[in-house]
């Protein structure tokens, strides 16, 4: 069960990582904005995967701990740090130098769903009831 968790984590981390960089190439094809230097594409990669990979340690270890109520404690702490973590993009201050500085949310909020959305849909092909 331990190295399906894991490689539920790594490729649900893959996935997101895969999605986030396609947002990004799209969000500066359509608004003509390069935040790269700041949203480097490496670290989304890995913050991506290191997302994945604590929500699968984090579900293994509640639905081992919390049999019964693991899985919805689980779920309902994920979307909520989830959620939690669009404040440090809100309140990201850019550089001067950039041009429109507004529209830095735009890019990076969606990007923090990315991990729970991935590992929500991907979890099924791992995790049979």
């Amino acid at each position: 069960m331990f190295k399906r968790l894991l490689l539920l984590g790594l490729v649900s981390g893959i996935l997101a990582a895969a999605a986030a960089l396609i947002y990004q190439k799209i969000y500066f094809k359509s608004n003509e904005i390069d935040f790269s230097a700041i949203v480097k594409p490496v670290n989304v990669l890995l913050v991506c995967i290191l997302a994945g990979l604590l929500a699968s340690v984090g579900y293994g270890l509640l639905t081992k701990w919390l049999p019964k109520a693991g899985e919805i404690i689980f779920n309902f702490v994920f979307v909520i740090v989830t959620f939690a973590s669009i404040v440090g993009p809100i309140g990201f201050r850019l550089p001067l130098s950039y041009e429109n500085p507004e529209l830095f949310p735009g890019l990076t909020v969606p990007m923090h769903f990315f991990p729970a959305l991935a590992w929500f849909t991907v979890k099924p092909l791992f995790i049979k009831k």
